[in-house]
């Protein structure tokens, strides 16, 4: 370790002793005069962009690809799955949503607990292979029992996916690069749609629902594999300048339940669950009905669906992340607070975009809307995560994801597609396939709303960098907690 980053140590050790930690804002926002100091203390010991981090980084998009494709394709073989069983609207919300999203949300804590200890790349290895055989089992079910069974079970498996591989990434990337490494992570969505949604709604038109889910499992298992023999386990804590923003002392970092308790006193990270939560209910909602959506309403076919949607939404999302994302970089070592309002900004626009996209009937006005809403959908992704790793326990990162989606999921994935299909369901008597326009309304309200949220966070992380610090009181390691 070079002399600087020792006397920052140096430093944060002494103010641990005198039962004071760190302000999260300090960590997360600190002025650029400072953060530029820690970047070159850190930074003769640690690089970036290096073939180590940029591999396992490429490879972590990759799976998280594979993680939003096969949760979402039930929503591209919704309409053959719900003409062959008969379901109504209100059951394949639940199974859609809730069905897969109960088993996500038990399961997303102790997994996150286990990979703040264990090895996080053999646990995303497991999960991989796990939910891409429930993938491939969904292409064999004969019924909605069947169904819900594989997606509890898919929802399990995939648990196992973005808080072990958010932490993963924290240890790849120094604080201030972290907004744009996690932007490119968040690219997997648009990955999906661009490669995976088109050929999936090709197979889905050609040879049928079953075979899209089929198609979409085996080359998981592969993944799996090449995953688990070629990706390292980063060291924790490689990247930072800090030793733990909430001084905690164990090496095994903080329980479950101390860093709950921590996070609960810090408001800057509940505004930030509450927006991801609001965004989770608009993504989760969009994706599950949008196909059925484009079939009622403007009469399209699976395949012309699935080459709307995976074009569209995939370069148009993807030009949104990579460029917000890199914008964000670049404002933000000018001023901080840009790191929050660019992406609440992006969330406050896209409400009226969605909006114009369910209301629209000209073909022109309707597809540049849901453009423009692609673009802005998940600018806001990188910066909230960025935000979380600051904020987060070194030892406790994949625990403060997982509480985060863990309330995006459980209120964002199992209300939105739900919500949708019952408000379908209520107005399907007087406005027939109509119905789903206001429906869909419910989507553009979160999106607003959700940016008002990542505001307030900004604000309260910047006004932290002025506040007094706030002391946080561990228990020692020896203690029962």
């Amino acid at each position: 370790m070079t002399g600087d980053a020792k006397e920052l140590d140096a430093s944060l050790s002494a103010r641990m002793r005198q039962g004071a930690a760190p302000s999260i804002a300090r960590d997360a926002f600190a002025p650029i005069a400072d953060a530029e100091a820690m970047s070159q203390a850190v930074g003769r010991r640690h690089s970036d962009w290096n073939v180590t981090s940029v591999y396992g980084l490429g490879f972590l998009t990759l799976i998280s690809a594979f993680n939003y494709f096969d949760r979402s394709i039930l929503g591209l073989a919704m309409p053959q799955i719900k003409a062959e069983m008969h379901l109504s609207d209100t059951a394949m919300g639940l199974v859609s949503g809730l069905a897969f999203i109960l088993f996500y949300s038990i399961m997303s804590v102790p997994i996150a607990w286990a990979a703040d200890r264990w090895n996080r790349r053999n646990i995303i290895a497991a999960g991989l292979a796990f939910w891409s055989l429930m993938t491939l089992a969904t292409g064999w079910v004969t019924n909605i029992v069947q169904l819900a069974i594989a997606r509890f079970l898919m929802g399990a498996g995939e648990a196992c996916g973005l808080a072990p591989s958010n932490s993963m990434t924290a240890d790849l990337f120094r604080p201030e690069r972290r907004p744009l490494a996690y932007s490119i992570f968040a690219t997997a969505t648009a990955i999906s749609s661009i490669l995976f949604f088109p050929i999936a709604g090709w197979i889905g038109q050609q040879y049928g629902w079953r075979q899209m889910f089929v198609a979409a499992g085996i080359p998981g298992i592969g993944l799996a594999i090449l995953f688990l023999l070629t990706v390292q386990e980063p060291a924790r804590g490689a990247a930072d300048t800090r030793k733990d923003s909430c001084g905690f002392r164990d090496e095994h970092g903080p329980s479950f339940r101390q860093s709950a308790r921590y996070l609960v006193g810090v408001r800057a990270y509940l505004a930030l669950v509450a927006g991801a939560t609001l965004m989770g209910l608009n993504i989760f909602a969009s994706s599950v009905w949008t196909p059925t959506f484009l079939t009622r309403v403007h009469h399209l076919s699976l395949a012309e669906v699935a080459a709307t949607i995976g074009p569209v939404r995939g370069f148009c999302g993807l030009a949104g992340i990579l460029l917000g994302g890199m914008l964000i970089d670049r404002l933000g070592r000018r001023a901080a607070s840009w790191r929050m309002t660019i992406p609440a900004m992006a969330c406050i626009c896209l409400g009226p975009a969605e909006a114009l996209f369910a209301l629209s009937d000209t073909e022109s006005v309707w597809l540049g809307a849901f453009a423009v809403s692609a673009f802005l959908l998940l600018i806001h992704q990188g910066p909230v995560f960025a935000g979380v790793m600051a904020i987060a326990p070194l030892g406790g990162r994949a625990v403060a994801t997982s509480i985060l989606l863990f309330c995006s999921a459980m209120f964002g994935q199992a209300v939105g597609p739900f919500a949708v299909g019952l408000m379908n369901d209520v107005l399907e008597p007087a406005l027939g396939t109509e119905a789903i326009r206001y429906s869909m309304l419910i989507i553009a309200v979160t999106a607003v709303l959700a940016g008002f949220s990542f505001l307030l966070a900004g604000r309260w992380m910047a006004r932290d960098v002025q506040a007094p610090i706030r002391a946080v009181s561990w228990p020692a390691a020896n203690q029962t907690t």
